[in-house]
């Protein structure tokens, strides 16, 4: 009766996410050592003693099923549960593997599982690319393919890491990876990108890393499949493949990563289902039960001591020919330590039994077996209480993936040809109209969406793996006569080769035709093998995975933000063999040459004051982290990051993180845009309002002269708090104004799972033309001056203020981090928090704008919502020291620079746009922006703990990133208090001084 109510009680329990008491522990008993002159390891010696004290306590029945592994799902129900529970407790088995489910389902059934089991489970998981190939809502890790592309093994030991940290963090003990067969058969239908590759001593090589980097994190690896399943072209799962290959083939290929393996230590390997006759002649015997295979070849002759496994029992390569527990006796016989799988726990142990009844193997030979498997155990924690706490724990299983998903993408991304050496795109080809059709996507995903973060004006086509050969040509006929280039993305085929990939004849007849007819580059996401359709591709690009994060580094590589340094690990076309890929170096840096302080005839001590102010800001609370970077005529001379996104330390800030601009949007975005229109003869300093707003025309605002709004004196506001609107009286945002998701009627994006009904920005603006005017009271810095400005900007060009000043400046200057929306075109991991909002948003902010009320404009408004690391906005603020010019291209002219950045005000310090030194400030008490900024000095600061200057008489470059509103917003003032900005600026004065 109690154990059907544990077992009635569990589903209710999973429900809940509630935690499930610990396991019964054995203890050791005390036992009397006898006197050897050999030495044994501590721990081994522990792990015998922990072994032979389990062993004593059990039925020889119960040894037996300490060999026998079943499988397990966390999302099958309460009949599945059941059956595996009844193994557990009337069978005993060793050990549980786990398919698919949910990381907190499956925690509470392994607490549970490992609560009623009276020796501690054996827990494992099939999980070659991370715990995401089992378990939903946990992010995945790249396919082998995608690691054996890069040539750095690196990346691989942090793979194999992190999916061991994965594991612990879940109660897992081995993971049956990784993968160490050599695919050298393009069609293999079980195995393809789950190798590493092709190279047999690139598959050891990453195989080891991984395997070493597995187990440095607690876990058991397990190279598979023995003695190597790379060269056949029939699945195990269905049918016994059969490998026809000498004894020294076997030798020179498919075994060599496997002893590479075994040199490196690696814990257990797994034994394939393949009939090899230069192994076993006898027929229908599968390696997995060939004693040649297992005892004479691995063990005996290469030296094997660990775990040995088989693979499943129940697949069709062994259960064809033995099922009912005989697959578990002859795996047994063979020489295998752990039965994986079988037809059945309970007709497995009787078989055995009755085999050593009847002579066929050894007691004592079984018994060594149970006791290698035991100490496994030991040496795998398994002597402790197991208990998954299940508090944050698919954050804490996500925590790392993105972060290192995106270094392997850009380490093993494959530039495969460059004829015409169309990538990386240059300033010449950004200017020109440039179309993107995306093959095989139902609709615009995250490459698409990056192409056009890259290209603003670029169109996006897309073609369905459902479209028709006969609705290739008007697509093909519109894109070559409005179009100079395409790139051409292919998405969302089949990993496996069989059907052609699944890619329609249509699919690849619009590729072909494309790269044919016009300047093309194709991007192939998945399978490299697919390519053998592209041989003929002037460029062409290998991307491995079809994700977010691979998609945006595929465009970082076309547009010059990325040097290739993958390699193709397989052929893929005749003159596309293994090992091919273009490599070039792109240091985004280069835009900006560093100098050293004897190069600059700097005082390095000076500078040094900067680490001091950084370091005490964080250690008072003023901000968890900054970017500091300044450049002396031109050239770099200092460049440091401090501290972390947060307090919590766990994030570093890097030379790449993305801060939250939030005011240096006016001068870096706005105002740049009024400039260049003001250049052109577009816009008026003198002219009104309502000369471009037809919107203004009848109020009073219509009569504003653009030059006092630069100036922030034409009687506007300061701001108007637009979202207290919109919500009730408990501070909760208004549930009809915002959804949860978008849909027709609310698809602006305000904060995670928070979309603003599209109307309301009427409302907003309507706001902002029945504000009150007050023009005598001279200067007030307002924040509608330039909601003004920026719609001055879209109207003028037809452009929304993100596309146009991307178009215009940030791309063809080689800026790689500066836009607005960066949610859209970098992962999380690399924007910085900014404010832990409690009321109206309610959530942490990340990515999404700091400021209410450009967030509620959709994350783009002239006044704030801009984003940027130090470096790139840097060359914003040097390109105007340079009068406008950057690397030979002159985007402002000089007579404009100097008419904008110079006082335009006898009432404030004001620039046009831009923010000044205060007039008296040589004997101010407390000097803005610094105490030695010349007159001629420009820049701006921002809310969010920013601030970039300029001073062209000292040739000096100045720039602050933090985010000091994290996590209480604007009521943490220490970094003003402290004056960190205006003392490291005065730091670099003096670092310059003679």
């Amino acid at each position: 009766m109690r154990k059907q109510l544990l077992v009635a009680g569990l589903t209710g329990l999973m429900m809940t996410g509630s935690a499930i008491s610990a396991p019964l522990v054995f203890k050791e008993k005390k036992r009397h050592k006898k006197v050897t002159t050999q030495k044994v390891a501590p721990q081994q010696d522990k792990a015998s003693q922990w072994a032979d004290s389990v062993f004593q306590s059990l039925t020889p029945e119960e040894r037996i099923a300490q060999l026998i592994m079943i499988r397990a799902h966390s999302n099958l129900g309460q009949d599945h549960i059941n059956a595996v529970v009844k193994d557990i407790q009337d069978n005993k088995v060793g050990g549980v593997i786990f398919f698919q489910g949910g990381p907190v389902r499956q925690a509470n059934l392994t607490n549970y599982y490992q609560s009623i089991s009276k020796v501690p489970l054996l827990v494992a998981i099939d999980g070659e690319w991370g715990l995401g190939m089992r378990l939903d809502s946990v992010i995945s890790l790249p396919r082998n393919m995608m690691i054996g592309a890069m040539q750095d093994t690196t990346l691989a030991y942090d793979a194999g890491k992190l999916m061991g940290e994965q594991c612990r963090r879940l109660g897992i003990h081995i993971d049956f990876a990784p993968d160490m067969d050599v695919n050298n058969n393009p069609s293999n239908p079980v195995i393809n990108d789950r190798s590493f590759g092709e190279n047999k001593y690139q598959v050891a090589r990453m195989g080891v890393a991984t395997i070493r980097g597995m187990q440095d994190a607690g876990i058991m690896a397990c190279a598979k499949h023995f003695p190597g399943h790379g060269d056949t072209n029939v699945d195990s799962h269905l049918d016994l493949p059969t490998i026809n290959k000498t004894r020294a083939q076997l030798d020179s290929l498919e075994l060599y990563p496997f002893r590479e393996a075994i040199a490196a230590g690696v814990q257990s390997v797994m034994i394939g289902h393949l009939y090899i006759p230069s192994i076993d002649k006898k027929p229908n015997t599968p390696t997995s039960i060939s004693y040649n295979a297992v005892t004479k070849l691995l063990k005996n002759e290469m030296g094997f001591k660990g775990l040995i496994v088989t693979d499943a029992l129940e697949m069709k390569g062994i259960a064809k020919f033995y099922t009912n527990g005989q697959e578990s006796l002859q795996s047994l016989l063979a020489g295998n330590d752990l039965m994986i799988l079988p037809s059945t726990a309970e007709g497995s142990v009787e078989a055995i039994k009755k085999a050593i009844k009847a002579g066929k193997i050894s007691q004592e030979e079984v018994d060594g077996r149970v006791k290698k498997v035991l100490r496994a155990k030991y040496n795998l924690g398994l002597g402790q209480p197991q208990h998954i706490d299940t508090d944050h724990l698919a954050e804490d299983i996500n925590a790392k993936t993105d972060t290192l998903r995106k270094r392997i993408a850009e380490k093993a991304i494959t530039l495969v040809r460059n004829d015409k050496k169309l990538v990386p795109f240059s300033p010449a080809m950004t200017q020109q109209k440039l179309a993107v059709i995306a093959v095989g996507a139902d609709a615009s995903n995250t490459f698409v969406e990056s192409v056009k973060n890259y290209k603003p004006g670029t169109d996006a086509f897309i073609f369905t793996s459902r479209q028709s050969v006969q609705q290739i040509a008007p697509i093909v006929s519109r894109i070559q006569r409005d179009y100079k280039a395409v790139i051409i993305s292919l998405h969302d085929y089949s990993r496996r080769p069989a059907g052609n990939f699944g890619l329609s004849m249509a699919e690849r007849l619009i590729i072909r035709q494309l790269q044919s007819e016009m300047p093309s580059v194709t991007v192939v996401f998945g399978n490299p093998y697919a390519i053998q359709y592209f041989c003929d591709a002037p460029h062409l690009v290998a991307a491995y995975e079809d994700d977010s994060t691979t998609q945006r580094a595929a465009a970082d590589l076309l547009f010059g933000q990325l040097g290739p340094s993958g390699k193709l690990p397989v052929t893929v076309c005749p003159d596309l063999p293994s090992g091919t890929g273009i490599t070039y170096e792109v240091n985004k840096f280069n835009l900006l040459p560093t100098a050293t302080a004897l190069e600059a005839g700097i005082n390095e001590q000076a500078l040094l004051q900067i680490d001091g102010l950084a370091n005490d800001m964080i250690a008072r609370g003023a901000a968890p982290g900054a970017q500091v970077l300044a450049l002396k005529d031109g050239k770099i001379i200092y460049n440091r990051c401090f501290g972390h996104y947060e307090y919590n330390k766990q994030e570093p800030v890097t030379p790449t993180s993305i801060y939250d601009l939030a005011s240096v949007t006016k001068v870096c975005a706005t105002t740049l845009s009024v400039m260049r229109l003001y250049d052109e003869g577009k816009l008026n300093l003198d002219a009104t309002l309502g000369v471009y707003l037809p919107q203004v025309l009848g109020t009073d605002k219509a009569g504003l002269r653009i030059r006092d709004i630069l100036l922030h004196q034409a009687g506007l506001v300061a701001f108007i708090p637009f979202y207290k609107e919109t919500l009730y009286n408990n501070a909760q945002p208004d549930t009809v104004l915002y959804h949860a998701s978008p849909d027709a009627t609310h698809g602006i994006r305000v904060a995670d799972e928070m979309y603003m009904e599209n109307s309301y920005v009427d409302t907003m603006w309507q706001r902002i033309l029945d504000s009150k005017l007050s023009p005598r009271q001279g200067y007030v810095y307002s924040d509608c001056d330039f909601i003004f400005l920026g719609k001055i900007v879209e109207q003028l060009t037809g452009k929304k203020l993100n596309e146009y000043v991307s178009e215009t400046f940030y791309v063809p200057m080689g800026l790689a981090t500066t836009g607005f929306l960066p949610r859209t075109r970098f992962p999380l991991t690399e924007i910085v928090p900014t404010e832990r909002e409690y009321s109206f948003r309610m959530q942490l902010l990340r990515g999404d704008v700091h400021d209410p009320g450009a967030a509620m404009f959709g994350g783009v408004a002239g006044h704030a919502g801009l984003f940027s690391d130090a470096h790139d906005v840097a060359v914003i603020m040097q390109m105007l020291l340079n009068k406008g010019s950057f690397n030979g291209v002159q985007y402002i002219k000089p007579e404009t620079v100097q008419l904008f950045t110079a006082y335009n005000s006898h009432i404030s310090r004001r620039g046009l746009g831009f923010d000044k030194p205060e007039k008296d400030n040589a004997t101010r008490r407390e000097p803005y922006p610094a105490r030695s900024a010349s007159a001629a000095t420009f820049g701006h600061t921002g809310y969010t703990g920013t601030c970039v200057w300029a001073d062209p008489t000292s040739g000096l470059v100045f720039i602050f990133l933090s985010n000091r509103v994290y996590p209480n917003g604007g009521v943490n003032t220490k970094i003003t208090a402290l004056h960190t900005r205006e003392r490291m600026f005065e730091a670099v004065y003096e670092s310059v001084r003679k």
